[in-house]
């Protein structure tokens, strides 16, 4: 028996890789296929199962193209409905594979389909669960993404207990936890950046499972809960009826264009130009108009997710060359599969041609100390989370979060000079870049952000404020 742990950081997901015996199964696979269908050819193994353990809401699974590659059976826990084959497995029942076996557990609260797989090894023994968001590492999966009229989040939560204590805690603590996401998803709110561990030691450590009544267990789940991002719930559709192979999605999106072709696209079809080059880079110079989200220095696709609201809105890339596939496919993952063409040759063909060039200025954390030192001080916009906000900042500096900054732009003031900042220097550049294709023209961007605001000694104070959404 093989048990594999596929993970990747930028979204982190965990997808998992069993075979037994020439058989194998993929749980909660990623949108694009070629690596597990080039790790069952090296192996000689045929896929007999895909399992999904929910609708995800953060990714959009190649469940379906994988299918369609290998003839596997994609495998839900009870309730799930889809608008494809499936099957639909039954609480407790038992699915071969090789020599081992697993065990569905249906276990609702994170959402109402939601399912852990107990593996059970050669000799018959609980070997391992695979928890999708019911059970992370630190964690337990956030009970407010599937609420109905008849459902509250407090509802989902008491679910989510029940399976807990009732499918999950009642196996040995030798059994070890493989769940989908670590540190850094939106799935949870607590999660370790270790990426599996044994139930015994989740026992002891994870803070979700030390609630001595379900009473106190919601009241521990729900406590700091922020909004999930907008895209969650169209990922989850997507996941339920289905959506463009990921091979047609990439033929569409590497199509190069000149900068002509390039601006007669972006001037005539509405399309969003989307920069992923480095921060420093794009304030530097960039295309008007464009939005910065870039690709190496931050979870891009989920920034992309949180702030580009319409799945389907054409996109043309600015990408540093050699980046173009990578960009589309990570696009791909979160459901944007409407990349129409990037410009060839980066940024760099686009100056070379002489056309219009925006920038926005950017300043050195020292010489932000230097003004407020003189008496000029400026008015410090902070991009960051509430908490880190809370955690310190410029004594009266207004605070709006980027991740709602779509629907709180009516506290923005166009009359106002931002300075504006986060911890490191990523989200401020987003949100400068938003800000200026949207027409505002006095913003200065902080280099380094918090983090160099204070290395330069800028007084800075504490406070407590209630979460945006």
């Amino acid at each position: 028996m093989k048990v594999e742990q596929l993970y990747t950081g930028c979204l982190a997901e965990a997808a998992y890789y069993i075979e037994s015996n020439g058989e194998a199964a993929i749980i909660d696979p990623l949108r694009e296929t070629g690596p597990y269908i080039k790790m069952l050819e090296e192996r000689g193994a045929k896929l007999k199962y895909i399992f999904e353990t929910h609708f995800h809401a953060d990714f959009v699974s190649g469940h379906l193209d994988l299918a369609k590659k290998t003839g596997a059976t994609i495998v839900y826990g009870p309730t799930a409905k889809t608008e494809f084959k499936i099957h639909s497995a039954t609480d407790g029942e038992i699915l071969p594979l090789g020599n081992v076996n697993f065990k569905v557990l249906h276990t609702p609260g994170h959402t109402l389909e939601s399912s852990t797989y107990l593996l059970k090894d050669e000799e018959g023994e609980d070997f391992c669960i695979f928890t999708g968001d019911t059970l992370f590492i630190g964690d337990v999966g956030r009970p407010d993404l599937a609420i109905k009229t008849a459902l509250t989040q407090e509802d989902l939560a008491g679910f989510l207990y029940e399976s807990l204590h009732s499918k999950i805690l009642p196996l040995s603590d030798k059994v070890v936890v493989y769940p989908n996401h670590g540190q850094g998803s939106a799935c949870g709110k607590n999660m370790s950046s270790e990426t599996f561990d044994t139930l015994g030691n989740q026992r002891k450590t994870n803070y979700a499972l030390t609630a001595k009544t379900k009473e106190e267990f919601i009241a521990l789940v729900l406590d700091g809960l922020a909004p999930p991002p907008q895209y969650f719930p169209k990922n989850a559709v997507l996941n339920k009826t289905g959506y463009s192979s990921y091979e047609e999605v990439v033929s569409k999106g590497l199509n190069p264009l000149s900068a002509e072709a390039f601006e007669l696209v972006a001037n005539t079809e509405e399309t969003l130009i989307l920069d992923t080059r480095g921060p420093n880079e794009f304030t530097e110079g960039f295309i008007p108009n464009s939005i910065f989200i870039g690709l190496n220095d931050g979870p891009f696709a989920s920034w992309v997710g949180t702030l580009i609201i319409d799945l389907k809105q054409p996109i043309l890339l600015v990408t540093d060359e050699g980046d173009e596939e990578e960009v589309i496919m990570r696009l791909a993952r979160v459901g944007y599969d409407n990349t129409v063409g990037y410009l060839k040759g980066g940024f760099n063909t686009w100056k070379m041609s002489g056309k219009e060039i925006d920038m926005i200025k950017s300043l050195e954390a020292t010489e932000l100390k230097d003004m407020i030192d003189k008496g000029n001080k400026p008015v410090v916009l902070d991009a960051r989370r509430i908490n880190e906000f809370n955690g310190g900042h410029i004594e009266g500096a207004e605070n709006i979060v980027l991740d709602f900054m779509n629907s709180n732009m009516e506290q923005f003031n166009r009359e106002k000079n931002y300075h504006i900042h986060c911890a490191g220097g990523y989200r401020s550049v987003i949100m400068s870049s938003i800000l200026r294709a949207r027409g505002f023209e006095q913003l200065v961007n902080i280099k380094g952000g918090y983090e160099a605001i204070t290395e330069a000694g800028i007084d800075v104070t504490a406070s407590t404020l209630e979460n945006q959404d």
